[in-house]
């Protein structure tokens, strides 16, 4: 029989969207540490969160779609620079290519294009979607399959008093979550009320982790860590300034609890170098970080050979999450640690048509071609911060 031809991609659309918190986060924003809810020196209210959607067209009309979360104190590019990266630089390799072809698009990426791992990301992962969209199968098939349908979550709880942390833990224990992320870094004594407060009204069996966004120096993070160490904690996520990486070592020699990078761990590059100094025990994963697809996969399998946890986190729409989801239930045996994904709580608007299932702490893997869930046309419109740019 004659092979038959794959479709390939035709078009790239980009659109810019800002989706505000809901009412209820932006109030507890703004009585919560820096108007934040967490310690990292950001001088500007964090008000919503600002995205990049990506819609990859084939020839044959199949769409497949891909979403990157910016925030400039942590990713350091605002959505017009992901939009000019892929106009004017990765977006070439996409076009007339097969998406099935990820490997090799990739690789061609990071030859002609240094860092932009944001951008990268955003098409490849947009390509995971779009093979799915073509064959009619999920997205995690093509990550070597889904190893279960649900993924456990975590909570994320903001910096603010301790009695108010608690009270807030306390309720998303209620709906079933067993795993915290809590934010500290007011004061190591601050901390440790914090986490005592936390632990005794959570009870012994809750796992706890925690997110001080910078705000110690070595020292004083290796004080703060140890001080907490005694109520169990399962890691430690960027205690120093993010571009410290013989400042993580330091710490990380001198504590027992692992250490994870977030603001300062964007590529595969950033994650073996960090490792091998010895800086952290728990490498952190999302869309952005380190780019897409492919090198998620990259990274979750080079932290299982070298015995370190993972964590997959994220303030995403709801094709973030999905992806997300999906590569969470194809690299599960290789996690350790529960899913953080609170887009959905925090954003008014997730932009999909479907419903994630987020119920009794964990989240239902979506099921159907790609992603399992379709983009939300006129919720796109609605936020879309600027017009769609179109690259063919």
């Amino acid at each position: 029989m004659p092979e038959v031809e794959t479709p390939r991609i035709g078009r790239i659309e980009l659109t810019p969207v800002h989706v505000p918190f809901r009412a209820v986060v932006r109030e507890a924003m703004a009585g919560s540490e820096g108007g934040l809810g967490m310690a990292i020196p950001a001088e500007e209210a964090w008000l919503g969160g600002d995205f990049v959607i990506c819609r990859l067209i084939a020839e044959n009309a199949a769409v497949g779609v891909g979403e990157a979360f910016v925030w400039l104190p942590e990713t350091g590019v605002s959505p017009a620079q992901v939009i000019d990266s892929v106009q004017h630089a990765v977006g070439r390799y996409l076009l007339r290519e097969s998406p099935f072809r990820v490997e090799h698009i990739r690789h061609r990426m990071d030859a002609n294009v240094a860092r932009s791992e944001v951008a990268k990301g955003l098409v490849d992962m947009a390509c995971y979607d779009l093979m799915g969209q073509l064959t009619g199968r999920p997205a995690c098939d093509f990550m070597g399959g889904a190893c279960v349908d649900e993924i456990r979550l975590c909570a994320l709880i903001p910096l603010s008093e301790p009695e108010a942390m608690a009270e807030m833990a306390q309720s998303f224990q209620a709906s079933g979550v067993q795993s915290f992320r809590l934010k500290l870094g007011r004061s190591v004594g601050e901390d440790v009320r914090i986490i005592s407060r936390s632990r005794e009204v959570l009870g012994d069996e809750v796992r706890l982790r925690v997110d001080y966004n910078q705000a110690y120096s070595t020292a004083e993070a290796v004080h703060a860590i140890r001080a907490i160490e005694p109520f169990g904690i399962d890691f430690a996520e960027q205690p120093i300034r993010a571009t410290d990486y013989v400042g993580m070592a330091h710490v990380q020699a001198r504590v027992d609890t692992p250490l994870m990078a977030h603001e300062g761990c964007f590529s595969l590059q950033d994650i073996v170098t960090l490792v091998e100094l010895g800086a952290v025990g728990v490498i952190g994963i999302n869309s952005e970080r380190p780019g897409g697809v492919t090198n998620a996969l990259r990274a979750i399998d080079y932290a299982e050979q070298r015995g370190l946890g993972v964590v997959i986190h994220n303030q995403s729409l709801g094709i973030g999450s999905a992806m997300q989801l999906h590569l969470a239930a194809a690299r599960h045996h290789g996690l350790g640690h529960a899913t953080e994904l609170f887009g959905h709580v925090m954003l008014e608007d997730d932009l999909i048509l479907q419903e994630i299932d987020y119920s009794g702490g964990r989240a239902a893997l979506p099921s159907g071609p790609g992603w399992g869930v379709s983009l939300d046309e006129e919720a796109l419109a609605k936020y879309a911060t600027g017009p769609s740019v179109t690259i063919e």
